[in-house]
């Protein structure tokens, strides 16, 4: 499987392609970190790194685009422009009918590292390991990106097992006979509202 990993930013957006499968060795396809200027018009900014992404997905066909999940953080600009890459990196998938997948960072972090809670330098490390780089991915968008391909290659796979096999679990199941509408009452439970008996 081709994982397309986007650790979205609108002033660093990290991209990485990682190839393989759970159990198995995995390897490098692509990485790089699209920047844009932060005096550039937004619109300006949001096009250049639309159309990198594009140019990705049309080159690499990954089978599977996994992009960090945005959460809340106090600067809501940062946030904004981060939720703004990751809608463009989901536009980008679905143009092309490829699956989209989120994940949180501690999910990654605990992926890679076995710790929710570890840094980035940390991450960096095991991501130069697994892939068996010569050189640590930087900057640190870039391992982040493919930390994002990996944990989905190792998680991500097993979870859609999961998944499918619920479905499959659900569609086997008899309907369940429907229930009757009427109720059985007592002869004061038929009594009007207001009306003792």
């Amino acid at each position: 499987m081709r994982v397309l990993g986007v650790d979205p930013g609108l002033t660093r957006c990290g991209i990485g392609v990682v190839q393989g499968s759970a159990g198995r060795a995995l390897s490098l396809v692509h990485v790089e970190v699209v920047r844009t200027p932060a005096e550039d018009p937004l619109a300006a900014r949001l096009l250049s790194l639309a159309d990198a992404l594009a140019a990705v997905v049309g080159a690499y066909r990954p089978d599977v685009v996994v992009v960090e999940r945005v959460f809340a953080q106090h600067n809501v600009r940062t946030v904004t422009g981060t939720a703004q890459a990751a809608g463009l990196a989901m536009v980008a998938a679905a143009r092309h009918g490829i699956a989209v997948h989120l994940h949180t960072p501690s999910e990654v972090k605990a992926a890679i590292t076995g710790s929710g809670t570890a840094d980035k330098a940390q991450v960096t490390a095991m991501v130069t390991r697994i892939l068996k780089l010569d050189a640590a991915p930087r900057p640190a968008d870039a391992a982040d990106a493919l930390a994002l391909a990996i944990c989905h290659l190792w998680r991500g796979a097993a979870q859609a097992r999961l998944e499918d096999a619920l479905a499959r679990s659900r569609a086997a199941r008899p309907a369940a006979a429907p229930r009757s509408t009427v109720a059985t009452r007592t002869p004061a439970g038929r009594a009007p509202l207001g009306v003792r008996r």
